[in-house]
């Protein structure tokens, strides 16, 4: 019984493949990589700061845009109010505040 149960313990390396190797190596260098995606995670790479801010410039000038529009239509109602001078609003590239 007891020669059966080594020999079955000496068999098991050679069925798994190499498993235990490549799960200990894993196990050792699990903190280094999981310090890496949390680097990753952290940062912000300059093609995600470029995508960002694509967004942000379209998202100001769909503002701008409507703030146009929206003076335009009151100006065709009320040309003569003092608010109906050459529209100088809001500028996208323009943050003040």
């Amino acid at each position: 019984m007891r020669i059966r149960l080594i020999a079955a313990l000496a068999l098991v390396p050679l069925a798994s493949g190499g498993c235990v190797a490549k799960t200990a190596w894993d196990v050792a260098t699990a903190p280094v990589k999981a310090a890496g995606q949390v680097v990753d995670w952290t940062t912000t790479s300059q093609d995600e700061a470029d995508r960002n801010y694509g967004r942000k410039m379209r998202k100001k000038e769909a503002e701008e845009g409507r703030k146009r529009k929206k003076w335009e239509k009151h100006c065709r109602k009320h040309p003569d109010d003092t608010d109906c001078r050459q529209y100088d609003g809001y500028r996208a590239a323009y943050d003040p505040g």
